[in-house]
């Protein structure tokens, strides 16, 4: 993982925090085209962990997670992600698995990230 992908993963642990009441506890990123991967562990608060226990209480938490996420995300603009990225933050697709609390993101920009940030840290 690159500079720019740390950095990112710390902006959206922050991001998430901020909107959410809880980051991820571990985010890698990799950039790939004009997507930003992230792969997330420790997604999860102690009441979603309680609520996959009942029957039907995982997909609730699945589905309540994904399109709450998408929507904070439509609602709050991730600017601080564009600003490092130098790109318009365009899509999110996102799923998670609750019962490993693995979840993964896939940020679109308006650009090709890949290649220009991987030049630019390589100049650094």
């Amino acid at each position: 993982m690159n500079r720019y992908e740390a950095e990112f993963s710390n902006l959206v642990k922050a991001y998430r925090k901020r909107h959410m009441g809880k980051g991820p506890s571990r985010i890698t990123t990799t950039f790939c085209k004009n997507w930003a991967i992230c792969e997330m562990e420790g997604n999860l608060s102690p009441v979603e962990k309680f609520m996959t226990g009942a029957s039907d209480g995982k997909q609730m938490v699945r589905e309540a997670r994904t399109q709450w996420v998408k929507e904070i995300y439509r609602k709050f603009p991730p600017v601080e992600m564009e600003e490092l990225v130098q790109a318009k933050f365009v899509d999110l697709f996102l799923d998670i698995d609750v019962d490993k609390d693995l979840g993964m993101s896939i940020f679109v920009f308006d650009r090709d990230l890949q290649t220009r940030l991987s030049t630019a840290d390589n100049n650094r």
